[in-house]
């Protein structure tokens, strides 16, 4: 077809300026389906399909982000699924995990492979809404003939990276459509719908990751990025979604020292309704995690002798 003809001609004059690349991420993607990948837009490539027992093996590696997604694919599939679009979870790898669509699209979806099973990564299906969020750990748009190969031009995808309770890329969650009659304004409502909702599994990811803990609302200058602390019965941080530690200047190697939520956000932490012994126990992990364990540091902070602290220390079971 011409048509066909013409994308490919495009991607191929304008993915070779790496300027262009430099400016646009969906050239950029371009330029990687053609550098990296060894595509050609003028395929007629679908997605491929695990097989049963490989999709059964992703399935299970994402139990966790399953279900603590299926509750926000119910509520948003139960606002645009009639409107003809089709919802896909996806893993780290693009696999896609679960799907919702309307009975009456499903021959559509299928054919296109918008479906369970299909990996919808870049190496697969070239620029996609799914394989180049995950790419760029970013939400993305990927309208029509912005996608890679011809084949796939009729379709309109939204989608926005997940990221688990250490701040790390594990999924994604898409809206794509081939309707006529979509536009881009239209298709910026169904944006916002899917970070809105990426940004609540991560909530519920991070939640499930620390049962238990006090969850900390960090102020951030991210905008509406979730911003979290998990905190434990001594002040102590035990975890940060990603923008916590953007803003905190966290990482994993901090974060497992034992960092005082005190001292990071800069308040006064009261022990109000704790019983004496425990809010001593507390005062002394934190002193202790400040001085990274040193014991002469520790008791001439607190102003007592080194003697002193170790009989506070064996009494209140602090090590």
């Amino acid at each position: 077809m011409p048509t066909d003809i013409a994308h490919a001609e495009r991607v191929y004059e304008t993915a070779r300026h790496r300027s262009a690349a430099a400016s646009s991420p969906i050239v950029a993607s371009w330029r990687r389906c053609m550098v990296k990948h060894r595509l050609a837009p003028e395929e007629n490539r679908k997605p491929i399909f695990l097989s049963e027992f490989e999709f059964r093996r992703a399935r299970e590696s994402a139990a966790g982000l399953i279900a603590e997604s299926t509750d926000e694919l119910d509520r948003i599939f139960h606002s645009v699924g009639k409107s003809g679009c089709c919802l896909l979870l996806t893993d780290a790898q693009g696999v896609a995990l679960e799907r919702r669509g309307a009975p009456g699209d499903d021959r559509d979806f299928r054919a296109l492979g918008l479906w369970s099973g299909a990996v919808w990564s870049e190496a697969s299906v070239g620029t996609n809404g799914i394989g180049t969020a995950l790419v760029d750990e970013r939400s993305v748009v990927v309208y029509r003939d912005q996608h890679f190969f011809t084949s796939n031009t009729e379709l309109c995808c939204t989608t926005a990276p997940i990221r688990d309770h250490t701040g790390r890329v594990t999924g994604a969650l898409d809206i794509s459509t081939c309707r006529d009659d979509i536009n881009e304004m239209t298709f910026s409502f169904v944006t916002q719908a899917v970070k809105d909702a990426a940004q609540r599994i991560e909530g519920n990811l991070f939640r499930r990751a620390f049962p238990g803990a006090r969850i900390v609302v960090v102020p951030t200058g991210f905008g509406a990025a979730l911003s979290l602390l998990a905190v434990d019965q001594d002040d102590l941080v035990l975890g940060a979604t990603r923008a916590a530690r953007l803003a905190l200047k966290l990482d994993d190697h901090a974060i497992a020292q034992g960092l005082p939520a005190a001292d990071i956000l800069q308040e006064e932490r009261h022990d109000s309704g704790s019983d004496l012994a425990e809010a001593e126990r507390s005062a002394l992990r934190r002193v202790l995690s400040r001085t990274n364990g040193n014991v002469t540091q520790a008791a001439s902070l607190l102003g007592i002798s080194r003697a002193t602290l170790h009989r506070k220390m064996k009494k209140l079971a602090v090590h």
